[in-house]
Protein backbone atom coordinates (compact mmCIF):
# COMPACT_ATOMS: atom_id res chain seq x y z
CA UNK A 1 0.00 0.00 0.00
CA UNK A 2 1.38 3.53 -0.49
CA UNK A 3 1.97 5.61 2.46
CA UNK A 4 0.77 8.99 2.64
CA UNK A 5 3.71 11.42 2.55
CA UNK A 6 4.34 15.20 3.29
CA UNK A 7 7.01 17.39 1.83
CA UNK A 8 8.64 19.25 4.68
CA UNK A 9 11.57 21.60 3.16
CA UNK A 10 12.73 25.20 2.89
CA UNK A 11 10.80 27.80 0.22
CA UNK A 12 11.91 27.03 -3.47
CA UNK A 13 13.69 24.03 -2.54
CA UNK A 14 10.86 20.98 -3.92
CA UNK A 15 10.54 23.20 -7.58
CA UNK A 16 14.30 22.20 -8.16
CA UNK A 17 14.61 19.02 -6.22
CA UNK A 18 11.97 16.99 -8.13
CA UNK A 19 11.82 17.44 -12.04
CA UNK A 20 9.03 15.85 -13.96
CA UNK A 21 10.30 12.55 -13.92
CA UNK A 22 10.78 12.77 -10.09
CA UNK A 23 7.36 13.92 -9.52
CA UNK A 24 5.56 11.20 -11.81
CA UNK A 25 7.72 8.56 -9.84
CA UNK A 26 6.53 9.78 -6.16
CA UNK A 27 2.77 10.22 -7.03
CA UNK A 28 2.87 6.22 -7.92
CA UNK A 29 5.02 5.43 -4.90
CA UNK A 30 3.35 7.93 -2.31
CA UNK A 31 0.13 9.66 -1.24
CA UNK A 32 0.61 12.97 -1.28
CA UNK A 33 0.07 16.55 -2.48
CA UNK A 34 2.73 17.70 -4.97
CA UNK A 35 1.28 21.26 -4.07
CA UNK A 36 1.33 21.08 -0.49
CA UNK A 37 5.20 21.64 0.96
CA UNK A 38 6.20 22.42 5.14
CA UNK A 39 8.20 25.07 5.23
CA UNK A 40 7.59 25.01 9.20
CA UNK A 41 5.35 22.54 11.45
CA UNK A 42 5.42 24.43 14.75
CA UNK A 43 1.74 26.55 13.45
CA UNK A 44 0.98 24.86 10.67
CA UNK A 45 -2.09 26.07 8.63
CA UNK A 46 -5.04 23.76 8.37
CA UNK A 47 -3.77 22.06 5.25
CA UNK A 48 -0.42 21.57 6.60
CA UNK A 49 -1.65 20.72 10.09
CA UNK A 50 -3.85 17.71 8.07
CA UNK A 51 -1.27 16.23 6.28
CA UNK A 52 1.15 15.90 9.14
CA UNK A 53 -1.39 14.53 11.00
CA UNK A 54 -1.89 11.48 8.23
CA UNK A 55 1.61 11.50 6.96
CA UNK A 56 3.87 7.98 7.59
CA UNK A 57 6.76 9.38 5.54
CA UNK A 58 8.35 12.69 5.24
CA UNK A 59 9.91 13.29 2.69
CA UNK A 60 13.15 16.14 3.65
CA UNK A 61 15.35 18.51 1.98
CA UNK A 62 17.64 22.07 2.70
CA UNK A 63 15.71 23.89 5.10
CA UNK A 64 13.49 21.37 6.68
CA UNK A 65 11.71 22.16 10.38
CA UNK A 66 12.66 20.56 13.63
CA UNK A 67 10.90 17.88 14.39
CA UNK A 68 10.58 18.72 18.04
CA UNK A 69 8.17 16.68 20.42
CA UNK A 70 5.86 19.15 20.02
CA UNK A 71 5.52 18.41 15.94
CA UNK A 72 5.51 14.64 16.26
CA UNK A 73 2.94 14.56 19.02
CA UNK A 74 0.59 16.18 15.67
CA UNK A 75 2.22 13.42 13.50
CA UNK A 76 0.74 9.86 15.39
CA UNK A 77 1.33 8.25 12.19
CA UNK A 78 5.05 8.97 11.01
CA UNK A 79 6.91 6.30 11.22
CA UNK A 80 9.85 7.65 8.65
CA UNK A 81 12.09 10.59 7.06
CA UNK A 82 13.15 9.86 3.89
CA UNK A 83 16.14 12.95 3.68
CA UNK A 84 16.97 14.15 -0.29
CA UNK A 85 20.44 15.45 0.93
CA UNK A 86 22.90 15.54 3.42
CA UNK A 87 23.39 16.05 7.09
CA UNK A 88 19.87 15.28 9.04
CA UNK A 89 21.14 17.56 12.51
CA UNK A 90 19.39 20.05 11.88
CA UNK A 91 15.68 18.56 11.46
CA UNK A 92 15.63 15.20 13.25
CA UNK A 93 15.84 15.41 17.00
CA UNK A 94 16.23 13.22 19.83
CA UNK A 95 12.65 13.14 20.15
CA UNK A 96 12.83 11.15 16.58
CA UNK A 97 15.05 8.60 17.97
CA UNK A 98 13.32 7.92 21.32
CA UNK A 99 10.08 7.57 19.53
CA UNK A 100 11.76 4.46 17.15
CA UNK A 101 11.64 6.60 13.49
CA UNK A 102 13.92 5.52 10.55
CA UNK A 103 16.28 7.81 8.93
CA UNK A 104 17.25 7.86 5.63
CA UNK A 105 19.51 10.40 4.13
CA UNK A 106 21.29 11.17 0.70
CA UNK A 107 24.54 11.99 1.95
CA UNK A 108 26.30 9.27 0.16
CA UNK A 109 25.26 10.40 -3.19
CA UNK A 110 25.36 14.28 -1.82
CA UNK A 111 29.33 13.06 -1.40
CA UNK A 112 29.94 12.62 -5.34
CA UNK A 113 30.07 16.14 -6.25
CA UNK A 114 31.95 17.46 -3.61
CA UNK A 115 34.57 15.08 -4.18
CA UNK A 116 34.80 15.81 -7.76
CA UNK A 117 34.91 19.31 -6.59
CA UNK A 118 37.92 18.46 -4.81
CA UNK A 119 39.67 16.40 -7.45
CA UNK A 120 39.72 19.23 -9.71
CA UNK A 121 41.04 21.66 -6.48
CA UNK A 122 43.54 19.45 -5.87
CA UNK A 123 45.25 18.43 -9.46
CA UNK A 124 44.74 21.90 -10.43
CA UNK A 125 46.43 23.14 -7.56
CA UNK A 126 49.69 21.32 -7.94
CA UNK A 127 49.33 22.29 -11.60
CA UNK A 128 49.33 25.76 -10.28
CA UNK A 129 46.87 27.23 -12.23
CA UNK A 130 45.12 29.64 -9.95
CA UNK A 131 48.24 31.33 -9.62
CA UNK A 132 49.65 31.04 -13.20
CA UNK A 133 46.18 32.62 -14.45
CA UNK A 134 46.32 35.21 -12.45
CA UNK A 135 49.89 36.14 -13.52
CA UNK A 136 48.71 35.63 -17.19
CA UNK A 137 46.19 37.79 -17.27
CA UNK A 138 48.12 40.72 -15.56
CA UNK A 139 51.29 40.08 -17.79
CA UNK A 140 49.13 39.45 -20.72
CA UNK A 141 52.74 39.09 -23.25
CA UNK A 142 54.98 36.28 -24.05
CA UNK A 143 56.88 35.18 -20.98
CA UNK A 144 58.98 31.64 -19.37
CA UNK A 145 56.28 29.52 -17.84
CA UNK A 146 58.17 26.42 -17.84
CA UNK A 147 60.72 28.27 -15.58
CA UNK A 148 58.43 30.20 -13.49
CA UNK A 149 56.39 26.96 -13.21
CA UNK A 150 59.29 24.66 -12.31
CA UNK A 151 58.31 22.12 -10.05
CA UNK A 152 54.29 22.17 -10.84
CA UNK A 153 52.53 19.25 -11.71
CA UNK A 154 50.65 16.33 -9.97
CA UNK A 155 52.97 13.68 -11.12
CA UNK A 156 54.71 12.05 -7.55
CA UNK A 157 53.00 15.12 -5.03
CA UNK A 158 51.60 14.17 -1.93
CA UNK A 159 47.88 14.49 -0.65
CA UNK A 160 46.78 14.36 2.56
CA UNK A 161 42.96 13.27 3.20
CA UNK A 162 41.63 14.98 6.90
CA UNK A 163 38.68 12.23 7.43
CA UNK A 164 37.79 9.43 6.08
CA UNK A 165 33.81 10.30 5.79
CA UNK A 166 31.96 9.56 2.48
CA UNK A 167 33.43 12.74 1.14
CA UNK A 168 37.24 11.51 2.19
CA UNK A 169 36.81 7.96 0.96
CA UNK A 170 35.76 8.64 -2.23
CA UNK A 171 38.53 11.52 -3.16
CA UNK A 172 40.92 8.72 -2.19
CA UNK A 173 38.71 6.55 -5.07
CA UNK A 174 38.66 9.69 -7.76
CA UNK A 175 42.55 9.92 -6.68
CA UNK A 176 43.61 6.31 -7.30
CA UNK A 177 44.40 6.93 -11.18
CA UNK A 178 46.56 9.58 -10.56
CA UNK A 179 50.49 8.98 -9.68
CA UNK A 180 50.01 10.39 -6.13
CA UNK A 181 50.66 9.62 -2.89
CA UNK A 182 47.70 9.96 -0.20
CA UNK A 183 48.15 10.09 3.20
CA UNK A 184 45.05 9.64 5.71
CA UNK A 185 44.82 11.47 8.73
CA UNK A 186 41.42 10.03 10.94
CA UNK A 187 41.27 8.88 14.79
CA UNK A 188 38.63 6.38 13.84
CA UNK A 189 40.62 4.26 11.10
CA UNK A 190 43.44 1.85 11.88
CA UNK A 191 46.04 0.53 9.72
CA UNK A 192 44.12 -2.29 8.47
CA UNK A 193 41.38 -0.15 6.96
CA UNK A 194 43.60 2.25 5.84
CA UNK A 195 45.53 -0.01 3.95
CA UNK A 196 42.18 -1.31 2.21
CA UNK A 197 41.75 2.25 1.37
CA UNK A 198 45.08 2.61 -0.45
CA UNK A 199 46.51 5.53 2.04
CA UNK A 200 49.04 5.72 4.94
CA UNK A 201 47.36 6.47 8.02
CA UNK A 202 49.87 9.28 9.68
CA UNK A 203 49.37 11.44 12.58
CA UNK A 204 47.85 15.33 11.59
CA UNK A 205 51.07 17.10 12.26
CA UNK A 206 52.79 14.65 9.86
CA UNK A 207 50.39 15.10 6.82
CA UNK A 208 50.34 18.49 6.62
CA UNK A 209 54.01 18.32 7.15
CA UNK A 210 54.56 16.31 3.96
CA UNK A 211 51.60 17.26 1.92
CA UNK A 212 51.65 19.27 -1.14
CA UNK A 213 47.36 19.33 -0.96
CA UNK A 214 45.73 19.23 2.48
CA UNK A 215 41.80 18.60 1.94
CA UNK A 216 39.51 19.01 4.70
CA UNK A 217 36.78 15.99 5.09
CA UNK A 218 36.12 16.23 8.70
CA UNK A 219 32.93 16.05 10.40
CA UNK A 220 31.73 19.67 12.32
CA UNK A 221 31.68 18.54 15.79
CA UNK A 222 33.16 20.32 19.25
CA UNK A 223 36.41 18.50 18.47
CA UNK A 224 37.64 18.80 15.18
CA UNK A 225 36.86 22.86 15.75
CA UNK A 226 39.96 24.73 14.41
CA UNK A 227 41.32 21.08 13.90
CA UNK A 228 43.90 23.11 11.61
CA UNK A 229 45.24 25.84 13.07
CA UNK A 230 48.34 27.92 13.43
CA UNK A 231 50.48 25.08 14.08
CA UNK A 232 49.62 22.79 11.60
CA UNK A 233 49.19 25.45 8.58
CA UNK A 234 52.79 26.44 9.56
CA UNK A 235 54.00 22.80 9.13
CA UNK A 236 52.54 22.90 5.68
CA UNK A 237 55.91 23.28 2.86
CA UNK A 238 55.88 26.29 1.19
CA UNK A 239 53.74 26.55 -2.12
CA UNK A 240 51.57 24.34 -0.71
CA UNK A 241 47.26 24.17 -1.22
CA UNK A 242 44.74 23.80 1.63
CA UNK A 243 41.36 22.86 0.47
CA UNK A 244 38.42 23.06 2.47
CA UNK A 245 34.81 21.82 1.25
CA UNK A 246 33.75 20.72 4.94
CA UNK A 247 32.68 23.54 7.64
CA UNK A 248 34.45 26.65 7.95
CA UNK A 249 35.07 26.53 11.55
CA UNK A 250 37.30 23.36 11.21
CA UNK A 251 39.86 25.77 10.03
CA UNK A 252 41.32 28.88 11.78
CA UNK A 253 40.63 31.56 9.43
CA UNK A 254 43.06 34.03 10.72
CA UNK A 255 45.63 31.86 10.67
CA UNK A 256 45.18 30.90 7.08
CA UNK A 257 44.80 34.16 6.16
CA UNK A 258 48.19 35.28 7.39
CA UNK A 259 49.72 32.59 5.35
CA UNK A 260 47.62 32.97 2.32
CA UNK A 261 48.33 36.97 2.40
CA UNK A 262 51.99 36.28 3.14
CA UNK A 263 52.04 34.05 0.16
CA UNK A 264 53.54 31.06 1.45
CA UNK A 265 50.45 28.80 1.24
CA UNK A 266 47.38 28.99 -1.31
CA UNK A 267 43.69 28.09 -0.55
CA UNK A 268 40.50 26.89 -2.58
CA UNK A 269 37.55 27.43 0.08
CA UNK A 270 34.10 26.76 -0.77
CA UNK A 271 33.24 26.97 2.94
CA UNK A 272 34.59 29.70 5.51
CA UNK A 273 33.40 30.76 8.78
CA UNK A 274 31.17 32.73 8.49
CA UNK A 275 29.75 31.38 6.03
CA UNK A 276 29.49 34.40 3.81
CA UNK A 277 32.84 36.06 4.98
CA UNK A 278 32.45 40.26 5.57
CA UNK A 279 32.96 42.62 3.11
CA UNK A 280 36.20 43.19 3.56
CA UNK A 281 37.92 39.76 4.10
CA UNK A 282 41.06 39.50 1.94
CA UNK A 283 39.90 36.27 1.02
CA UNK A 284 37.66 38.02 -1.89
CA UNK A 285 41.08 39.87 -3.29
CA UNK A 286 43.96 37.46 -2.64
CA UNK A 287 45.29 35.74 -6.25
CA UNK A 288 46.66 32.20 -4.35
CA UNK A 289 42.98 31.80 -2.79
CA UNK A 290 39.68 30.63 -4.96
CA UNK A 291 37.03 31.21 -2.89
CA UNK A 292 33.42 29.52 -3.77
CA UNK A 293 30.10 29.76 -1.96
CA UNK A 294 29.41 26.85 -0.58
CA UNK A 295 28.74 24.96 -3.90
CA UNK A 296 30.65 22.21 -4.05
CA UNK A 297 27.99 20.02 -3.05
CA UNK A 298 24.59 18.87 -5.02
CA UNK A 299 23.24 22.02 -6.97
CA UNK A 300 21.11 21.71 -10.33
CA UNK A 301 20.38 18.98 -12.23
CA UNK A 302 22.89 16.93 -9.34
CA UNK A 303 19.57 17.82 -6.80
CA UNK A 304 17.69 15.34 -9.23
CA UNK A 305 20.36 12.58 -8.67
CA UNK A 306 19.42 13.85 -3.97
CA UNK A 307 15.68 12.99 -5.18
CA UNK A 308 16.33 9.91 -6.97
CA UNK A 309 18.09 8.16 -4.27
CA UNK A 310 14.99 9.53 -2.10
CA UNK A 311 13.00 7.88 -4.10
CA UNK A 312 14.52 4.83 -3.76
CA UNK A 313 14.60 4.43 -0.19
CA UNK A 314 11.40 5.51 -0.21
CA UNK A 315 10.34 2.36 -2.52
CA UNK A 316 12.15 0.28 -0.53
CA UNK A 317 10.32 1.70 2.45
CA UNK A 318 6.85 0.90 0.73
CA UNK A 319 7.18 -2.68 0.25
CA UNK A 320 8.72 -3.16 3.54
CA UNK A 321 12.34 -3.42 2.91
CA UNK A 322 15.13 -1.68 5.43
CA UNK A 323 16.84 1.45 4.08
CA UNK A 324 19.74 1.00 1.86
CA UNK A 325 20.88 4.17 3.30
CA UNK A 326 20.12 4.48 7.11
CA UNK A 327 20.96 7.05 9.55
CA UNK A 328 21.79 5.59 13.02
CA UNK A 329 21.41 7.70 16.40
CA UNK A 330 25.08 6.44 17.34
CA UNK A 331 26.40 7.47 14.53
CA UNK A 332 25.21 11.44 14.50
CA UNK A 333 28.79 12.09 17.16
CA UNK A 334 31.03 11.32 14.50
CA UNK A 335 29.16 12.86 11.26
CA UNK A 336 28.70 15.88 9.64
Amino acid sequence: MRPALLLAMGPGIAERLLGESQRVRLARLARTDLGLVAHELAAPGPGIAKALGTAEVLLTCWGAPPLTAEVLAAAPRLRAVVHAAGSVKQHVTDACWDRGIVVSSAAAVNAQPVAEYTLAAILFANKRVLPAAHRYRTLRAPHDWLRELDGAGNYGRTVGIVGASRIGRRVIELLRPFALRVLLYDPFVDEEEAGRLGVRKVPLAQLCAESDVVSVHAPEVPATRHLIGARELALMPDGATLVNTSRGSLVDEAALVAEVRSGRLGAVLDVTEPELPPAHSPLYELPNVLLTPHLAGSLGTELHRMADHALDELERYARGLPFAEPVRREGLGHSA
